[in-house]
């Protein structure tokens, strides 16, 4: 691989950085005059605007300086023949290939994007794609909001939310993230609400408390999966470097900045995780913590991999979390036909 182009692309910035860039080569540019490049840009790679003439060819040309000659390229969408969920296969200017994900929503003709922020990922999940990937490098932000840019460009309906839950660790990228989601939130580009911005974590409690300090507008999931910390720490590495007594501050830091209830997801695999002791584990680690409880299946297309729970096993593992007092939510997980699902990203043609 090549390293990236250094020139920032207009699709990363701010309102204000992009005035600031651009009043190097147009003094006269107003924020006016950014905000309606941006907007151009932002709906089709060609911009165009209705700026007066007299600053309109040099506001052009300086666009074009700051737009990246070399951007994403996709390289194949593969739509799941039981959902309706597209997985895009992106190829960036130097070679990386990640994934986003365009998710049909319960409202008619509404969709969410799943956005990768890491090529592979360095966390080592062993249940997930990626995470056997290993991390390749972390994604820049103009690449996250092209992906959504893209995703959105062809989706038959209104996109309405972002997720970043696709390849990588988004808080183990954190700046790129928070960049690339206060991008995709501005009402003259993306125009995604900050509370339908998603961002999932497996537990780097040293950025969640950073996110509680900066008091970050988007909503968190915690992918939890297990309670039980020697388990929890061969499922998920990363509970030997951030334990859980450590990752629950780090969750009330989050919660006592926010005042929201906060989200876990438990990827379910049978005969590991639904017992007992995980949900006396849940009872002694949070307590009275507001939480919602996301129920995940298990996604591994492994022949030898981790399997889902029947019917009757999951169904006694909801009724065991009663005592919790918290909501208890079976989310579904679509794409998985076509490997677009969570846990199966891993930056390979559908069937190749």
């Amino acid at each position: 691989m090549t390293p990236l182009d250094p020139l920032p692309h207009l699709a990363a910035l701010s309102e204000a950085e992009l005035l600031a860039l651009l009043r190097t080569r147009v003094p006269t540019a107003t924020p006016t005059h950014a905000r309606r490049l941006l907007a151009a840009w932002f709906a089709r790679p060609g911009v165009k605007t209705d700026q007066p003439k007299p600053v309109r060819r040099e506001l052009h040309q300086a666009c074009a300086e700051l737009t990246r000659s070399d951007t994403l390229q996709i390289i194949e969408m593969s739509t799941d023949p039981d959902d309706g969920f597209v997985k895009y296969l992106l190829r960036s200017p130097d070679g990386a290939v990640h994934e986003a994900v365009q998710i049909p929503l319960q409202a008619e003709g509404c969709f969410s994007v799943c956005l990768s922020s890491q090529v592979g990922c360095a966390m080592g999940c062993v249940f997930c794609a990626t995470g056997r990937l290993g991390l390749q490098r972390h994604l820049q932000a103009w690449e996250m909001v092209e992906a959504f840019r893209l995703v959105r460009l062809h989706a038959p309906g209104r996109v309405s939310g972002a997720v970043f839950m696709g390849q990588g660790e988004p808080l183990h990228n954190y700046d790129e993230v928070m960049r690339a989601a206060a991008a995709i939130a501005q009402p003259y580009t993306g125009r995604i609400a900050a509370d339908a911005i998603t961002i999932s974590t497996v537990g780097l409690a040293p950025q969640l408390l950073r996110f509680a300090a900066e008091k970050r507008p988007y909503r968190l999931v915690v992918s939890l999966t297990s309670a039980v910390e020697e388990r929890r720490a061969q499922l998920l590495p990363i509970t030997q470097k951030h334990s859980l007594s450590e990752l629950a501050a780090a969750m009330r830091a989050v919660h006592a900045a926010t005042r929201q209830r906060l989200t876990v997801a438990w990827v379910v695999m049978a005969g590991v995780n639904t017992g007992d002791d995980e949900v006396a584990a849940l009872q002694a680690l949070f307590g009275d913590l507001p939480l919602r409880i996301n129920l995940i299946d298990v996604n591994d297309a492994r022949p030898d991999g981790f399997v889902r729970a029947e019917a009757e096993e999951l169904a006694a593992f909801r009724d065991r979390l009663q005592v919790l007092r918290q909501p208890v939510v079976r989310r579904y997980s679509g794409g998985r036909q076509r490997h677009a699902a969570c846990g199966m990203l891993a930056a390979t043609r559908w069937g190749g």
